[in-house]
């Protein structure tokens, strides 16, 4: 829950941002020169592209936890007994060891979310954010519709 009280917070901020980008594009549109016109555009464009990926990331978060939720409903979520660091995040080198079984685990059952979503946790526990994030999106297109 710590994790999610964050990126509100920081979707918060990022929203008050866009929209002090799109009140300078309004005023940068109504100078009427070209150079003014320009830099309005391209401020109006980045505005509304940090609004799709705000909203991006949120839908993905939430579809993501979702997800969490419901495996950890049915079952012991992976990595919950191996040990922690001080920070609180999976030892690597435990985590390590255990992610053969979850990669051979996710190609065995290519259409099962929750193998996917196992994998997912196990390259995030192993420090690998990217595909973390693809199998996590895989998860979420097998998954079960809300």
């Amino acid at each position: 829950m710590r994790g999610f009280g964050g990126a509100l917070l920081m979707g918060a901020l990022l929203a008050l941002y866009l929209v002090l980008v799109g009140q300078r594009a309004v005023s940068f549109l109504a100078s009427g020169s070209a150079v003014g016109i320009g830099i309005g555009v391209a401020l109006a464009l980045l505005a509304v592209l940090g609004a799709w990926a705000l909203v991006r990331e949120f839908r993905f978060g939430a579809a993501a936890n979702r997800l969490v939720r419901r495996l950890a409903a049915e079952e012991p979520l992976p990595f919950a007994d191996l040990p922690r660091r001080p920070s609180g995040r999976v030892d690597r080198g435990a985590a390590d060891r255990r992610f053969d079984t979850y990669r051979e685990a996710a190609e065995a059952r290519p259409d099962d979310w929750r193998a996917w979503l196992r994998l997912g946790l196990a390259y995030d526990a192993s420090g690998d954010r990217r595909r973390a994030r693809a199998a996590v999106r895989r998860a979420i297109s097998l998954g079960p519709a809300r």
